[in-house]
């Protein structure tokens, strides 16, 4: 894997000084909204844009200090890159929220008036790329999902911008992505998706991975709820075979799941000896805030940051610390970089 000097330069920016990714996510959009509305007793559309881009500042300004890098959205985002501490690197999404529902195979979507022109000039030092994803659904949506991928990866080589390719599996037979059948085929699907976006022609520049197991379906883990998908050793198995496939540098992100079940993953990872480069965690930090602000507001929001939302990074940095540097999996050296 060779990466330009533009490349290079913008994944220093993002990492720490080990080379390992500690990055918050705060580019929620539509899932945002319907949570600030459900928590208020509001429509989601009462939710203007100032409170979305408040909330989003005082997520930055508060936990910047404590990570390498935020993921935020062009939508509600700008104002709030503002607000991030010095050390923080930028990462900017270009997809649209959600996917489009009218036609099977959850088919993403760029934002219309995003560019990865424009994303380099609000001062981006990456592209961050959502798109749903499995192995199991049909060849020809698939084929439509990797021409995607391909022409974003286009725009970032020119634009010599590291691409961050995050993909969320989904059973295409309508079944429940949380419950026990699924986390039985979650392998498949994730590691399906780390072999696939590891080929050169996407030019991914780093994988950003849901976690190949459910930890509440691990038998012995701290979150386990009683029903059993995976022993500790079939988990952790499971997570050496997923990061043997990729060839590329990934991170892991929370996908959701509250703090303590994510730091459990970690743990898992961490003990199965994974070449992971570290995480782009958002709502495992900060989600439990989110009734906060929409019955106390601002105030009461950064209250709860900075004392609980700091509690959850750092327990994520901490879980964090086997990680290994991103240019390990990238074939270079620290002398290189």
């Amino acid at each position: 894997m060779s990466l330009s000097a533009g490349k290079l330069r913008h994944m220093k920016q993002l990492a720490d000084d080990r080379g390992v990714i500690a990055a918050a996510a705060m580019d929620q959009r539509g899932s945002l909204q319907k949570s600030i509305a459900a928590a208020k007793g509001i429509d989601a559309k009462s939710v203007t844009p100032e409170m979305m881009s408040e909330f989003k500042t005082a997520v930055t300004k508060i936990l910047t200090p404590h990570a390498s890098a935020i993921l935020l959205d062009p939508e509600f985002g700008i104002e709030a890159s503002k607000a991030r501490s010095k050390n923080a690197g930028l990462l900017l999404a270009y997809e649209a929220t959600g996917y489009d529902n009218t036609q099977p195979g959850r088919l993403p979507d760029l934002l219309p008036h995003v560019s990865v022109k424009r994303i380099v000039d609000w001062g981006a030092d990456a592209v961050k790329i959502l798109i749903y994803y499995t192995p199991l659904d049909s060849a020809e949506i698939n084929d439509i999902k990797h021409a995607f991928v391909e022409r974003i990866g286009a725009e970032c080589e020119y634009y010599e911008i590291p691409f961050f390719l995050e993909f969320i599996g989904y059973d295409p037979k309508g079944g429940d992505e949380k419950g026990l059948e699924y986390a039985k085929i979650k392998p498949q699907i994730v590691m399906g998706a780390m072999r696939e976006f590891s080929k050169p022609q996407y030019n991914v520049d780093m994988l950003k991975v849901e976690v190949p197991i459910n930890a509440v379906f691990v038998e012995g883990s701290s979150v386990c709820k009683g029903e059993k998908a995976y022993s500790q050793e079939e988990a952790k198995r499971l997570f050496r075979e997923a990061a043997d496939i990729a060839t590329k540098p990934f991170i892991y992100l929370s996908a959701g799941v509250g703090n303590a079940q994510f730091v459990e993953e970690l743990r898992m990872a961490a003990e199965a000896g994974t070449d992971y480069s570290g995480v782009l965690c958002g709502r495992a930090t900060w989600k439990e805030a989110i009734p906060v602000y929409a019955k106390q507001g601002a105030k009461a929001l950064e209250d709860w940051l900075s004392d609980q939302g700091v509690k959850n990074i750092d327990a994520v940095n901490e879980a964090i610390k086997p990680a290994k540097p991103w240019y390990l999996k990238a074939g270079l050296t620290a002398a290189t970089v």
